[in-house]
């Protein structure tokens, strides 16, 4: 099956108060896990690359990566820019055949911010390609933790509902990143802190309000960061704090039915295959192979990637809809 447009996706998504994973891809196990699980669950899927992922892996090589899973399967797959800085990268990955690009310009005041998305949209809708925006600011890193060109952010602001409804309509964009709380890592909150879920509908309500329809959100910063991988990651000799939190489980499930039609999962997928690769090294200290610990890191992220697709976003068994 060819790539994907997200508009379809999403279109699809909405209707059946499902929410699509995207997940990010550095490397090929991380590929090959979602694309088993989201095969073997009949689950449409989005494969985010970071720039982060293109400056470690290089674009062909995933380019190439991305062929190869497609050739082997039968969902419908997208490949999604997450966290475009620049409209020169954004062109790059339109002109190599991405069916969605995101533009992330919202550390600049809203005008800049505006001019920026609507330059992209110009440019991406004229060569069948699909964008999405973000307004607000998420605290955590950025990008990518540790990677250059990344920032960490300590302080959020949260996106506002009459905001959002004029920034759509002024980019084009079509489908907005929103800030109600979530953030990126795996430290996200503090206590019993949760997503601001009212903000999350009043933002919904003014678009539709504003005669937008059913307009696609999109939750950043979405992965649990489970605690049990938190434990086996310290277990054999991580030092992950105690402090790791991420956006609980149920959060999502309300986002997904208010309207989050795409949530992004990237740490959680660290996690899993960290925890996977310390336990063999711990246990067999000998060990060298990389197929004897890549192996069961690749399984241990298809495992939660099975989760997230049956559990949380509740899209198993609509790839075909």
């Amino acid at each position: 099956m060819p790539l994907t447009h997200t508009r379809e996706l999403f279109t699809k998504a909405l209707k059946g108060k499902y929410a699509l994973g995207a997940f990010n891809v550095n490397n090929m196990e991380l590929l090959q896990a979602i694309i088993e699980a989201c095969e073997e669950e009949k689950a449409p899927v989005m494969l985010q690359i970071s720039k982060g992922a293109r400056q470690y892996a290089n674009p062909v090589y995933l380019k190439k990566l991305i062929e190869a899973a497609v050739s082997l399967s039968t969902i419908p797959i997208a490949v999604h820019l997450d966290h475009g800085d620049t409209f020169e990268l954004c062109k790059e990955c339109i002109d190599e055949g991405f069916t969605s690009v995101m533009i992330d310009a919202s550390h600049e005041p809203f005008e800049k911010n505006v001019e920026i998305t609507k330059k992209v949209v110009e440019y991406a809708h004229k060569h069948n390609c699909v964008v999405e925006s973000e307004l607000g600011h998420l605290v955590g890193a950025q990008f990518d933790e540790g990677e250059e060109g990344g920032a960490h952010s300590t302080s959020g602001h949260y996106t506002e509902p009459d905001e959002a409804v004029k920034f759509v309509k002024e980019t084009g964009c079509d489908s907005l990143a929103v800030a109600i709380g979530n953030s990126h890592g795996a430290y996200k909150f503090k206590g019993e802190q949760h997503l601001d879920l009212e903000r999350l509908k009043l933002i919904k309500k003014a678009l539709m309000d504003a005669g937008m329809g059913d307009y696609p959100l999109v939750l950043h910063g979405a992965s649990s960061v489970p605690k049990d991988l938190a434990v086996e990651i310290n277990k054999y000799g991580g030092k992950m704090g105690e402090d790791t939190a991420g956006v609980p489980e149920s959060d999502i499930e309300i986002a997904r039915r208010t309207g989050c039609t795409k949530v992004n999962i990237d740490t959680d997928l660290r996690l899993a295959m960290t925890a996977a690769i310390r336990k063999v090294f711990f246990e067999n200290p000998k060990e060298f192979d990389p197929r004897k610990y890549l192996g069961p890191a690749r399984a241990k992220v298809k495992e939660l990637v099975r989760h997230k697709i049956k559990d949380v976003l509740c899209c198993a068994g609509h790839a075909f809809d």
